[in-house]
């Protein structure tokens, strides 16, 4: 089993927090997107990225130096400290560069997790780090590198592979009827692939339409 997958123990902790991820995620996509106001979603990210590290700690104070689940946990904390962090940048209004480049990091240390899944028999979440690696470059790429174009296209993204990669999966390993296999990787990934390609579109096209109202209320204020 995969990453998240890990012990009894560890396991059921780590899945109640990836079926919040889920969560996350979509309400953090909805607010790039416009439609919730950052300091709403603050709350939230403050809830999940607290359970994305206090879970972790736990299950690390009972690994009695299983590497196993040491590497297991790990990754956890990748998302517990994203979600902190922006929790913070939404209620202070600091400038998000070093999110940015945490993103960075976060996306780099994915790539390898989702490598290693290939390597230890789970293509399914192999294919699922790596989508989420997609994800925290476009963090970077917005954040770090300041291209604000990608905004929409960032929110969509997230929006859209939440429930895939995270709400969904959580379900069938909370339920124990998770599977890992070469066909469900490909269409893991096919999906994916649909998903960034579906982000860009709508990005694009709620970016122009928001263009206009931007104008109407900038003469209006004038």
């Amino acid at each position: 089993m995969g990453l998240l997958g890990g012990t009894l123990l560890g396991g059921n902790m780590s899945n109640v927090g990836l079926l919040y991820v889920g969560a996350i995620l979509f309400i953090n996509g909805l607010m790039l997107i416009g439609v919730i106001p950052s300091k709403s979603a603050a709350i939230l990210n403050f809830f999940v990225g607290g359970m994305q590290v206090v879970l972790p700690t736990i299950i690390l104070m009972q690994a009695n130096n299983d590497p196993a689940i040491i590497f297991a946990t790990s990754g956890l904390y990748l998302f517990g400290f994203t979600y902190l962090y922006v929790g913070i940048l939404q209620v202070t209004g600091i400038s998000g560069e070093g999110l940015g480049w945490f993103s960075l990091f976060v996306a780099a240390c994915a790539v390898v997790i989702g490598a290693l899944q290939f390597v230890l028999g789970d293509a399914v979440f192999g294919v699922i780090w790596w989508i989420w690696a997609v994800l925290w470059f476009l963090f970077f790429l917005l954040l770090g590198l300041g291209k604000e174009s990608l905004g929409r296209t960032t929110g969509w993204f997230a929006i859209l592979i939440s429930h895939l990669t995270a709400t969904i999966p959580a379900f069938f390993l909370l339920t124990g009827r998770y599977e890992s296999n070469a066909a469900l990787a490909l269409g893991m990934a096919a999906l994916g692939a649909i998903a960034l390609v579906m982000a860009v579109i709508l990005g694009r096209r709620t970016t122009i339409a928001a263009a206009p109202a931007a104008s109407v209320d900038a003469s209006i204020s004038l």
